[in-house]
């Protein structure tokens, strides 16, 4: 039984409908990816499931009782409330309880008689585990003391996002609906939020582009495609050839269609005007085919052709470069002198100072000592974090000519500007629209595009695949392997990493940079390989957070509530079912691998895929027992 439920819904902007009469539902243990290209309507469509915003048509239903939390890419908040109010807000008994034993315990003028109250109400809850996963959830995304007490309105975009994807973790709604979560995380965070999402029991609607996010967490994929929803059920790879195969089956089907529609259309004109002497239902199968023959089966495709200016023999030299910001170290006497087509990738957690190096090799920030030394020849193509700023009066174009009327190609080939922004998927109806008008993924696009008409030679990328699609994402790789100047990228993004570094910078705590020859998960294996001392102090971090030890709770965990402990069938029952799911998993596994291959009968195919749909509701009654057990294990 669905727990949300969307009936015949539709949503029309600026004369355009996104999509029409469409129907979608959620059942207990669904995660499920919805994708689809930038300006399809993704997150129109999850704010009208979350209830954020009204339907053209249509309806939209909730189970009783069943709670609803929503994370959207830029969060609205009481800008008025500090973090830790903002963080629990929710109507929850439990939470108001731990605010308040949170808020006196980080006290120090607190009386002993306010302790006691408190810690008496955590009781009477029951609220000691709940509290332990709340430090663990605040922990992992970085919301710790001073920060806890700052307004939400002197926050960064990245701290606003941490904060509002802290909120809804916290609140353990049962149906959660995230628009691009893993924003604005750094990589270790966004490894703990894939475990934590990927259980089984949890109800999930999400829109991402991290492709190893969605492979881990997702087990199920909606594209939405010309306002039409296209399940399928597996991960990104299965989602990918079956794609390919439902556009080539359209493709035929509207060929089909075409064909007929001519000999239909010579039917309709050659009998009489009046349409009752028709026979109705010929007529009826003539515009049935006409609105199929309409159906656009190639859409328009990116293309990413540049020319490169040339470079010289010398592209960058770095030579003891410090930096710090008050008594912290951001960079501590780091060298390196840049190579023809280095592609380096730089890692390492939020704040460790990775824009700030980016900043000082495209010298828009000084260094405290230590010289850069740029070739003649090198021209920087420099992508930024920052938002495109614009004049409300401007249009698509306007952006465009601003740095250049026309551009030359990869090939030699002169184009102007409005042909160029049709090669970025902007046709020339669009071209005209305002800015303000255009979808976050656009909008980046538009960026995108101004970074590459300058014709750079150096490529400076930080965080290029925030809010653009998948689709786009692949042709953005696909270009970058090809590129033939220097690449340095910043991205959480692991898929986008490992395709294209061969050189990691980790910037390491004391502003020390690790050069690692390999690509981002080369790297991780080999933290695990030698338990490096990073690795070693995350997995301590992990397992204190996991455990919620701090010294407030160690000294309120006596008096706390005594747990119900399991009995000795029930230990046997949760040893029993860890196998069983392990087992299923591996099965899960195996019946995917054979989907994918193809390589079957549609017999064995329709026996695969239904023995696939009872091994997912098998792991989802038995991971929901097993969690059940685990309180008390």
């Amino acid at each position: 039984m669905n727990l949300l439920s969307a009936e015949n819904i539709s949503k029309n902007y600026a004369d355009r409908w996104l999509f029409r009469d469409l129907s979608f539902g959620l059942s207990q243990g669904q995660r499920v990816a919805l994708v689809g290209i930038n300006g399809s309507g993704k997150t129109t469509l999850l704010r009208i499931l979350a209830g954020l915003e009204p339907g053209d048509t249509g309806s939209v239903s909730v189970r009783k009782d069943i709670r609803v939390a929503f994370l959207g890419q830029q969060p609205i908040f009481d800008e008025a409330l500090t973090v830790e109010e903002t963080i629990f807000a929710s109507q929850n008994d439990t939470l108001a309880a731990i605010r308040d034993y949170e808020h006196v315990v980080n006290d120090p003028t607190h009386k002993s008689d306010d302790l006691q109250r408190v810690m008496e109400r955590m009781d009477a809850l029951n609220a000691w585990d709940y509290e332990s996963q709340v430090k663990q959830i605040l922990g992992r995304l970085g919301i710790l003391g001073d920060l806890l007490e700052r307004p939400v309105s002197k926050l960064s975009g990245g701290q606003r996002k941490r904060v509002a994807l802290a909120r809804v973790l916290i609140e353990e709604p049962e149906v959660l609906i995230l628009d691009e979560p893993t924003n604005h995380l750094d990589l270790d965070t966004i490894e703990w939020l894939e475990n934590r999402l990927a259980l089984p029991t949890l109800t999930l609607l999400m829109v991402t582009h991290d492709r190893y996010f969605l492979d881990k967490v997702a087990n199920e994929i909606v594209e939405l495609d010309q306002g039409r929803v296209h399940r399928y059920q597996g991960n990104y790879s299965y989602f990918v050839e079956k794609k390919a195969d439902r556009e080539q089956i359209e493709v035929a089907e509207v060929e089909k269609a075409r064909n007929l529609l001519r000999k239909e259309l010579d039917w309709m004109r050659r009998q009489p005007r009046a349409r009752g002497t028709k026979q109705k239902a010929r007529v009826d199968a003539f515009y049935e085919t006409q609105e199929k023959a309409k159906t656009r089966i190639d859409g328009p495709q990116l293309e990413l052709s540049v020319k490169t200016t040339r470079q010289g023999g010398k592209i960058i030299e770095v030579d003891h470069l410090h930096k710090q910001f008050g008594g912290k170290v951001v960079l501590d006497d780091f060298s390196y002198v840049f190579k023809k087509k280095d592609r380096i990738g730089l890692i390492g957690p939020n704040g460790a100072g990775k824009s700030t190096l980016l900043n000082m090799l495209t010298g828009s920030l000084a260094p405290d000592s230590g010289t850069i030394d740029k070739g003649q020849n090198t021209v920087f193509g420099y992508y930024t974090q920052t938002e495109l700023e614009f004049d409300p009066t401007q249009r698509v174009i306007d952006i465009v000519k601003e740095v250049a009327e026309v551009v030359e190609m990869a090939n030699g080939e002169v184009v102007s500007a409005s042909q160029f922004l049709q090669h970025f998927q902007f046709p020339p109806a669009q071209q005209y629209t305002l800015v303000n008008k255009l979808s976050g993924g656009e909008k980046r696009r538009l960026q995108l595009l101004r970074v590459l008409i300058k014709n750079p030679n150096f490529l400076i990328l930080d965080e290029p695949t925030n809010d653009l699609d998948i689709i786009t994402l692949n042709i953005l790789e696909d270009f970058l392997l090809n590129f033939g100047g220097c690449l340095l990228i910043v991205s959480h993004d692991r898929y986008f990493m490992d395709a294209l570094v061969e050189h990691v910078f980790v910037l390491e705590p004391g502003g020390q940079i690790r050069h690692f020859p390999g690509n981002y998960t080369d790297y991780r294996e080999w933290q695990k390989e030698n338990n490096t001392e990073e690795y070693a102090r995350e997995q301590a971090r992990t397992a204190k957070a996991a455990a919620g030890v701090a010294p407030a709770a160690a000294v309120s965990a006596p008096t706390a509530a005594p747990k119900r402990r399991a009995t000795y069938a029930e230990k046997k029952e949760y040893e029993t079912l860890e196998k069983e799911i392990e087992q299923l998993e591996v099965l899960k596994q195996q019946l995917i691998e054979k989907l994918n291959a193809g390589t079957g009968s549609h017999k064995e195919l329709a026996d695969w895929a239904a023995e696939l749909k009872r091994t997912d509701a098998a792991l989802d009654s038995k991971g929901e027992r097993w969690l059940d057990l685990a309180e008390f294990v």
